[in-house]
């Protein structure tokens, strides 16, 4: 057709050629653009959203991460602080118990030896009392002895002596 118009004479093509050829071209790059490019360009979206999707995930999951991490420390210390607040109050009931322990062993004690004391100063009484009748049925005695018979002082320090001889026999059998 346009054959014969020639654009130059060393490069040998024609305008009717290059028109053929530019309208080919343009006809190519419109059904590449309608059958190729569209599902070209749908698929780099979607694969664009998909890597936006995941790195927002990832992003979430570390926060979610961080904020966990944070929590678990957070508990570790809370831990720590009741830990210690436990030992303290064990060791405080300890002490507590123990002055507990120590006043009612000393009160107990203390009631002991008062009960000790009381039971000697009653022993000491029986022991008086008893050393009173003895005296008394001593006295009846040799109050008896003297009126059957008058005692010189050699029968009166006999006397005293074999009472005092008597008195030591009997604490003895006690």
């Amino acid at each position: 057709m346009l054959s014969h118009l020639m654009l130059g004479a060393s490069n040998s093509l024609y305008l009717g050629d290059m028109l053929f050829y530019a309208i080919v071209f343009v006809i190519l790059m419109w059904v590449i653009k309608v059958v190729a490019w569209g599902p070209v360009t749908k698929m780099m979206k979607e694969r664009a959203d998909r890597i936006s999707n995941d790195i927002d995930s990832a992003k979430k999951s570390r926060t979610d991460a961080e904020k966990l991490a944070e929590q678990r420390e957070e508990a570790l210390k809370n831990s720590h602080a009741e830990a210690s607040m436990i030992v303290s109050n064990a060791k405080d009931n300890g002490t507590k118990l123990r002055e507990q322990i120590v006043a009612s062993a000393q009160q107990e004690a203390q009631t002991l030896k008062q009960n000790t004391q009381k039971d000697i100063e009653q022993e000491r009484k029986d022991a008086l009392k008893g050393a009173q009748n003895d005296v008394a049925s001593l006295s009846i005695e040799i109050a008896s002895k003297i009126i059957q018979k008058e005692l010189n002082a050699q029968d009166q320090k006999q006397l005293i002596d074999s009472y005092i001889e008597g008195l030591g026999k009997q604490n003895e059998s006690r």
